[in-house]
């Protein structure tokens, strides 16, 4: 058993070192982002009113998460202000616990108001739980947002999972800058 961790271990390790290798352009990251935009305002009206109204909105496409004991999670994506990209991110994390499997999610956090979008902005590596708390939202029925969720700074909205593991949480990402 502590043989299979450790080769799934160094397996995600040289994943997270290969993603910068094997990385999207900006034109791959742009086309997956318009697509992952479209579905998210399908699937969440109140999801779609909030991003009209937010500072900021960082979408990650397509975050492949794979653990068995210890995981890991890499996805890319761009940040968008006022509708155009202003900057790329990757988002990257690890954990150790009970988990098995793999899954694929796409992931949107809305900045709310200017000052958390320029902390982010400003930030040399931001982490989810430690540099700011990303409010997951719950639709309740009839795809409303709950008024406390609202109300909250940062937004973050998972969607469109596909696989065999089941997380939804934003907490331990870190998203770094990427130069495209």
């Amino acid at each position: 058993m502590k043989n299979k961790r450790t080769t799934l271990f160094v397996m995600l390790l040289a994943m997270f070192i290969a993603s910068p290798v094997f990385s999207a352009s900006k034109e791959e990251i742009d086309a997956d982002v318009k697509a992952s935009i479209a579905e998210f305002y399908e699937k969440s009206q109140a999801g779609k009113a909030l991003s009209e109204k937010a500072s900021g909105m960082l979408i990650f496409p397509k975050v492949i998460k794979a653990g068995f004991g210890v995981g890991g999670e890499y996805g890319e994506g761009a940040l968008l202000v006022k509708g155009k990209t202003v900057e790329y991110y990757s988002t990257a994390g690890a954990s150790i616990g009970l988990q098995f499997g793999a899954q694929q999610k796409s992931q949107v956090i809305l900045f709310m108001n200017d000052d958390v979008l320029k902390k982010f902005r400003n930030s040399d590596g931001w982490e989810a739980g430690v540099d700011g708390s990303v409010a997951v939202a719950e639709l309740g029925a009839g795809g409303e947002l709950s008024s406390n969720t609202a109300q909250e700074p940062i937004i973050g909205f998972i969607f469109s999972n596909k696989g065999l593991m089941y997380n939804l949480t934003f907490e331990g990402s870190k998203m770094t800058k990427l130069v495209r």
